[in-house]
């Protein structure tokens, strides 16, 4: 099932979050919605447009609040799991998060809240069984990279130590998956990104 809406709104998430538990326990949920907008902080236009700002922390950082609060909320009405575990929640980061490059203030600073709202997240929600985790993704084919050109794509593909190409959806699921499959993951922010490390710019 689907329902369109900002991710930084109440109404339309809380509607995705009770319409998944319809269906049946809601036992996880993963924020991944994002955007990558890039502006220098002071450049040839001027300073770094302060709306552009808040809209990918309102984005990228409120909108992973948003849904974190609200599945939590959710999932401590689960019946506990014979582990007792009642859910999961998988936030989205960045490596960017530690090595933003030139033009990522933004986008950094937002997925920088992202790590920093996991660990506090998981301690608070660890009474009720409900694990916080955040994975940090390098380069990845993603929407945010269909505008570049095949040529672009298979530069930065060739950024990561190994494998050298973009990552790719399935294996972010993956990662989703093996967080689920292991209770002792909790409050973490994994890096998936083929040792990748970026460069300034």
């Amino acid at each position: 099932t689907a329902v369109a809406g900002d991710v930084a709104e109440e109404a339309p998430v809380a509607r995705a979050v009770e319409d998944a538990a319809a269906l049946a326990p809601l036992r996880v949920a993963v924020a991944c919605a994002g955007i990558a907008p890039a502006a220098r902080v002071a450049g040839k236009n001027g300073p770094h447009d302060l709306a552009l700002f808040e809209r990918v922390i309102r984005v990228n950082l409120i909108g992973t609040f948003n849904l974190l609060r609200l599945a939590a909320a959710r999932m401590t009405t689960n019946d506990p799991l014979p582990s007792g575990e009642r859910g999961l929640v998988v936030s989205t980061a960045s490596i960017a998060a530690y090595e933003g490059q030139i033009g990522q203030a933004a986008y950094s600073a937002s997925k920088g809240g992202v790590v920093g709202l996991t660990l506090p997240a998981a301690r608070e929600l660890a009474r009720f069984g409900v694990r916080v985790v955040t994975i940090a993704p390098g380069l990845f084919q993603t929407p945010l990279m269909d505008g570049l050109t095949p040529e672009a794509r298979e530069s930065l593909g060739r950024q990561p130590l190994f494998p050298q190409r973009l990552g790719r959806p399935e294996e972010f699921g993956a990662m989703v998956l093996a967080i689920a499959a292991n209770p002792l993951l909790n409050g973490e922010t994994i890096r998936l990104d083929g040792a990748l490390r970026l460069p300034p710019a």
